[in-house]
């Protein structure tokens, strides 16, 4: 047997090789239920508002239930409300939109109830000065990443964090024009979070690295608030070329 049949009798024993995932192939997330922490908050609550509109269940959480179902009322589509515990207890896939000051402590204190669960962290650790807003940087590296260090036994991805929230609310905005960032370590769980950005109309999820890349995503919620305090906009971001 010469070489030329050795390599084309090798070739043919080969296993065919898997064509590649269209990326854009996303699952279907129409039976999750999403809970909302911080959802009584101005970016919860828009989210809550968007994700239920376009038809998934959709529970917010607070520190006291009387206010969570308040916002929950105010809502509406079907969104029920509750204590921050029990709207982790009770959710598939859970945002985090509560004030950055608050982070570590609300997550320390939900570690039972969000384990196994994935966990989408849309928080910008952010000060404010005179001079405007600036990028703060967490010992861990980022708001995602504190969580993910916090919260071992549950799946952390990070998105939703270039999102205004007056257009979220905003009942007359028919669509956000926008793309939504989302990082994570798995792609199942990036996938999922993709797929539940492009429920809202207008938005569309795009992978953007791993959790050692949020704090840049975090950081440029600065220089958005900048531009729209110098345009009197309500900037998003859209990701060209995909």
């Amino acid at each position: 047997m010469t070489s030329t049949d050795s390599a084309d009798s090798a070739a043919q024993k080969a296993p065919a090789k898997a064509p590649a995932k269209d990326p854009w192939d996303l699952p279907d997330v129409s039976g999750l239920v999403v809970g909302v922490l911080g959802g009584t908050g101005p970016q919860g609550k828009g989210l809550a508002y968007r994700l239920a509109k376009a038809g998934q269940k959709v529970v917010v959480g607070s520190r006291a239930a009387e206010r969570a179902e308040a916002a929950a009322e105010e809502i509406g589509y079907g969104v029920e409300g509750a204590d921050n515990a029990e709207t982790a207890r009770r959710s598939d896939v859970v945002i985090v939109a509560v004030p950055w000051d608050g982070h570590a402590r609300t997550l320390e204190s939900l570690r039972a109830e969000l384990a196994g669960k994935l966990v989408v962290d849309c928080v910008n650790p952010l000060g404010f000065d005179k001079k405007g807003a600036y990028a703060l940087k967490p010992e861990e590296g980022s708001a995602a990443e504190q969580a993910a260090a916090l919260l071992p036994d549950s799946r952390v991805a990070a998105a939703f964090h270039h999102l205004s929230a007056v257009l979220l609310q905003d009942p007359e905005a028919d669509e956000i024009d926008t793309d939504v960032m989302v990082l994570g370590e798995a792609r199942a769980d990036v996938e999922i979070v993709q797929a539940l950005a492009g429920r809202i109309a207008g938005m569309r999820g795009v992978f953007a690295g791993r959790l050692r890349n949020a704090h840049q995503v975090e950081s440029l919620v600065a220089n958005l608030i900048s531009v729209n305090r110098r345009y009197k906009a309500h900037a998003g971001l859209r990701v060209t070329d995909v």
